[in-house]
């Protein structure tokens, strides 16, 4: 489709953008918040910056405090030692975009609207730009229990300390502080890095086929317009 004026759909999407940013980041920290509750585990401490609503919310839920090094944190919770508490815990704020982003994205395939894409893109497409945080962090997740299973290692999970919502902090931090990380020599420190790649791509697999359950919704709701052609 052609658009007439680019300034007239363009300047009402990036608002929209902006708007729905400020809105969606104390919404998508309180869901990991539910998330971890929800499935039995605790929250002690999450971070949220003053330009997110973190000094407001602060005053009203003991949990939360204004500050932090990221627009929204949780940096303390307990999942009991489940793995499974820990991946609800991180794909909390996601049951938006397979419940209604991904909808709100393919509409705005067949409506020009300008206001409903900058939504979308907000929280439709939440996975993608979550890649190397939440999405990472599931798939560490994923990839040490595995590593631990498979080496018969016990309850504990090997390499923990590559479970992180940081892909970029945490390669730094391989290199530069591996102790910290619990990484004791040349071979701990490659071994985390193959567990970190396979995290990567099992992190990617996650991010598609949360929007392909996105979609499968998606398909529920939204009413397919009847073929015009003739017979």
């Amino acid at each position: 489709m052609r658009v007439s004026s680019p300034a007239k759909t363009l300047v009402p999407m990036l608002i929209a953008v902006v708007v729905t940013w400020f809105i969606y980041v104390p919404i998508h920290e309180l869901l990991h918040v539910a998330g971890c509750v929800v499935t039995g585990g605790s929250v002690s401490r999450l971070e949220i910056a003053p330009r997110y609503g973190g000094t407001i919310l602060a005053e009203h839920i003991p949990f939360v405090m204004s500050g932090g090094d990221y627009a929204g944190r949780l940096s303390g919770f307990d999942t009991k030692g489940s793995d499974l508490i820990y991946l609800a815990t991180d794909f909390g704020p996601f049951v938006l975009t397979v419940l209604f982003g991904v909808a709100l994205v393919k509409l705005c395939k067949t409506r020009r609207r300008p206001v409903l894409f900058g939504v979308a893109m907000v929280v439709g497409l939440a996975p993608f730009y979550n890649v190397p945080g939440d999405y990472f962090e599931m798939g560490s997740i994923i990839t040490t229990r595995a590593a631990t299973l498979l080496t018969g290692s016990g309850p504990d999970p090997v390499f923990a300390g590559i479970r992180s919502d940081d892909v970029f902090t945490l390669l730094k931090n391989i290199f530069t502080v591996p102790a910290e990380l619990g990484l004791n020599g040349v071979s701990d420190v490659l071994i985390a890095l193959l567990l970190v790649t396979v995290a990567l791509v099992v992190d990617v697999l996650l991010v598609f086929a949360t929007y392909a359950a996105g979609g499968a919704v998606a398909g529920l709701v939204i009413r397919q317009r009847p073929a015009t052609g003739r017979s």
